[in-house]
């Protein structure tokens, strides 16, 4: 997987604790993690999931399970455990890999469940990769990421590619090849890592980079002020973030932003939420015009980018595609022009299906094999594409997918409450945040506290609404759609 001549080399290192891992250690361990896959009875296109923190473990064994052929599930530690405990259970797992740190969000597993470090729990055994050959195994063949989002029905849903059976060595890697093709990103360059892990452009992209030979530093958690410093200190030459990391940047102390030698800095990517126009622009007057980023979707249906030049030229636009077409449609299916919004379809990306999932699969494409995300926009007259909503009801709070339904579904059944509606208000420093419009029951009178106690009891604490707005109806239409855009 990783050239010969790169062993010496260092592949990951985590801050702040300074962990850190040569590829020629990464290669054996890797092996050694799919060995591990294989004796413990995983056949190429098994699947097994992966719950802990950003540490070297984490990769480890996601290109442990990559080289065995397996799909890997990454679970979002900050789940409750029964929403951790949905995902491995719907992805089909056939065990979890989790850390000390992590171990508390699985829960109690009903797959056989392993920990990386020490342990004393009879529901978890202990894993010490060097128990197993540094060989690599004798089937070895290209396995994937298999990630899980979330729909309107406000489950979790996995977005599943076909293996393809292709032989090890011969994975697309999209990222990669953005990352060397678009942005120059080779052997002896260093790409920073700020975000979890668990999410599907930070894992994808950090594993592109080791494949194309650069070091990837990685995070222990996000810190505006550490960033800056790891840049100067690593001579970081390409990273990627979320507008939300942007705003807490430029919010430090002048003689903070400006301490630090930034000049190893070529690209800066961003992606995951819309970035405000003003943002954006301070970040170029501050970095220079180093900004690269890109719109896509975690099903991977198509993806448009653009450079800080052209988006000086285009405020606002997220690019013209660099996989697949954009096509705006209206809702009887019609093509749409220059300027006019309607849904963003994508002829020629990534298939991909809906884990377990054949009718929501069938609902994201049309007769002429084009796909969506729900995603509303428009195309200006030069064909740059622009976003109006990042899905009709969709929550981006901090680079976060926020599904209201699933907060809907979950305060309904609050015994105070009659009707609620979910929506996204926009916030300077996260780009949205969550508000609950809740209709009382006759003679109810909840309070904000206690629909938050309520609600902590099944959703993650980012799901968790930062204002309630009472009110004595809600606006739904004789189907009982609600009017959401009149909440907004």
């Amino acid at each position: 997987m990783f050239e010969p001549d790169w062993a010496g080399r260092t592949a990951i290192i985590i801050e702040p604790s300074g962990d850190s891992i040569t590829f020629g250690e990464l290669e054996a361990r890797s092996n050694r993690a799919a060995q591990f896959f294989r004796s413990a009875g995983l056949a190429t296109g098994r699947t097994v999931a992966i719950a802990m923190e950003n540490r070297i473990d984490l990769l480890v064994l996601a290109f442990g399970a990559q080289r065995a052929g397996l799909y890997y599930v990454v679970v979002n530690t900050h789940l409750t455990p029964a929403e951790a405990g949905y995902i491995i259970a719907d992805s089909g797992a056939a065990l979890v890999v989790s850390s000390a740190q992590c171990r508390s969000a699985v829960g109690e597993p009903a797959v056989p469940a392993y920990s990386v470090d020490p342990i004393d729990d009879p529901l978890w055994r202990a894993l010490d990769l060097a128990d197993y050959p540094a060989e690599p195994i004798a089937d070895q063949a290209e396995g994937d990421f298999l990630l899980y989002s979330s729909g309107t029905t406000g489950r979790p849903k996995g977005i599943e590619r076909a293996l393809g059976g292709g032989a090890f060595g011969t994975y697309p890697d999209i990222p990669g090849k953005w990352l060397a093709g678009l942005l120059g990103f080779g052997v002896g360059d260093v790409y920073l890592c700020p975000a979890p892990l668990y999410h599907a452009a930070p894992l994808g992209w950090s594993m592109g980079a080791l494949r194309h030979g650069g070091t990837v530093v990685v995070m222990e958690h996000f810190d505006a002020a550490a960033a800056l410093e790891l840049i100067e200190r690593h001579r970081v030459t390409h990273s990627q973030w979320v507008p939300t990391m942007f705003v807490r940047m430029l919010k430090l102390d002048a003689a903070v932003r400006d301490r630090h030698d930034l000049r190893s800095h070529r690209v800066a990517v961003h992606a995951a939420a819309p970035c405000p126009v003003a943002v954006k622009h301070a970040m170029i007057d501050w970095w220079g015009p180093i900004l690269f980023e890109f719109y896509s979707a975690t099903e991977g249906v198509g993806a448009t980018s653009i450079f800080s030049a052209d988006w000086l030229t285009k405020p606002g636009s997220v690019g013209k595609p660099i996989m697949g077409t954009p096509h705006i449609l209206d809702d009887d299916h019609q093509p749409l022009g220059p300027g006019e919004v309607g849904t963003v379809w994508f002829s020629g990306g990534s298939p991909f299906t809906y884990h377990g999932n054949p009718e929501k699969t069938a609902q994201a494409y049309d007769d002429a094999g084009r796909s969506t995300v729900g995603d509303m926009g428009w195309l200006d007259e030069d064909g740059y594409l622009f976003l109006a909503d990042r899905r009709t009801n969709l929550i981006i709070s901090g680079g976060v997918n926020i599904y209201p339904r699933e907060i809907e579904d979950a305060l309904i059944l609050h015994p105070d409450v009659d009707d609620v509606a979910v929506v996204g208000a926009p916030d300077e420093e996260m780009g949205q945040r969550v508000v609950a419009h809740v209709a009382p029951r006759p003679g109810a009178s909840p309070s904000a506290e206690s629909l938050t106690e309520f609600a902590r009891k099944t959703l993650a604490g980012f799901k968790i609404p930062r204002d309630y707005r009472f009110v004595d109806t809600l606006p739904r239409t004789p189907t009982g759609k609600l009017r959401k855009h009149l909440l907004v």
